[in-house]
């Protein structure tokens, strides 16, 4: 395993030097069958600075396996200060040098950094068992293993049955299921529509003369749409700049698009569910009945409740098109607490 050591000028630049040094022994404790090499390169950050972002390109770049950044900015989640994040989706770690105070720096560095690797590969619990070091251990020699010359689908076929516990490790760790409750814009751009769509009679009437391909098609539709506008309008799609970076890449865009996907899908059932739930409440059976030219029934309901989900995921596509590349990495990737 390759390990970049990112550090900012004077101090955690000697913190760096000495880590360098220190960090062997104690990763060969925690996981002996590795072998570890440790690189340190300086860079220089500010308060506007995307640790994680600037520190994921260094790690390309040099082709590390991590990255670790030791910075003398302050870290904070939910507005409180913290010593260290990780995303294991761009398998970067940063620790804020002053956040560990003034005794025993080099120790509490070094014991930091140790446990923000095992969080970047999914080893969550601040008491680890046997079976816990030894799946970390597992996606850790995954993640350094290299897949030789394979192209096109076999190389595919390698890295998803090679590092499935990595990949879902991975998409666990950015919680999928948050995505579209961070992106504001466009959830309220699927709620204005998805509002219009349900007090239109004209939709009622579509929704009872398309049928079920039809509304399957147009939700198919609607997904993909949301999907592909994260990802591209985003700029969430990574391309490898030289051929020892394929893997690095390609884990990170299979994890970034399983990671919208499953956002996406969890909107996509909020929203339906939503739907039928107010189309229920709201949309009176005789009225309806009268509109359609036939007595409502609960499968009539279904289906307005399907085309409004529908037409308000094609609302909320229209609104993560509005949201900044900024506000979309911030709900695609959690970076979480390790400190």
């Amino acid at each position: 395993m390759v390990v970049g050591l990112i550090a900012e000028p004077d101090a955690p630049a000697a913190l760096a030097a000495h880590l360098s040094e220190e960090l062997g022994p104690e990763l060969r404790r925690r996981h002996p069958d590795l072998g570890w090499r440790f690189a340190v390169a300086t860079a220089g950050t500010d308060r506007d600075t995307d640790l994680i972002g600037a520190s994921r390109d260094r790690l390309l770049d040099e082709g590390w396996d991590l990255a670790i950044s030791l910075t003398n900015l302050p870290l904070s989640e939910a507005r409180r200060p913290v010593v260290a994040q990780a995303s294991a989706s761009h398998s970067v770690g940063v620790v804020s040098v002053p956040a560990l105070g003034a005794l025993n720096v080099r120790s509490r560095a070094r014991t930091t950094v140790a446990d923000l690797i095992d969080r970047l590969v999914g080893m969550d619990d601040t008491d680890p068992d046997d079976d816990d070091r030894r799946r970390s251990a597992e996606r850790l020699r995954q993640l350094a293993d290299e897949p030789g010359e394979q192209r096109g689908w076999e190389f595919a076929t390698h890295l998803i049955t090679g590092n499935l516990r990595l990949l879902v490790g991975m998409i666990r760790a950015n919680r999928p299921w948050r995505l579209a409750i961070r992106l504001t814009r466009s959830l309220t751009a699927a709620l204005a529509a998805g509002a219009f769509a349900l007090v239109t009679p004209d939709m009622w009437v579509l929704a009872d003369t398309y049928g079920w391909l039809r509304l399957s098609v147009i939700a198919v539709v609607a997904v993909l749409a949301n999907i592909l506008t994260l990802i591209i309008g985003g700029n969430l799609w990574e391309r490898a700049r030289r051929p020892g970076q394929r893997r690095q890449v390609a884990l990170f865009n299979v994890t970034t698009t399983v990671t919208v996907a499953l956002g996406v899908l969890a909107l996509y059932a909020a929203l339906f569910v939503s739907a039928a739930a107010l189309a229920a409440g709201l949309v009176v059976p005789g009225l309806f009945g009268q509109t359609l030219g036939h007595a409502a029934s609960f499968t009539d309901y279904l289906e307005l409740a399907f085309l409004t989900s529908s037409l308000a995921a094609v609302g909320g596509a229209l609104g993560a098109g509005l949201e900044s590349d900024e506000a979309v990495h911030e709900a695609a990737y959690t970076y979480h607490r390790a400190g």
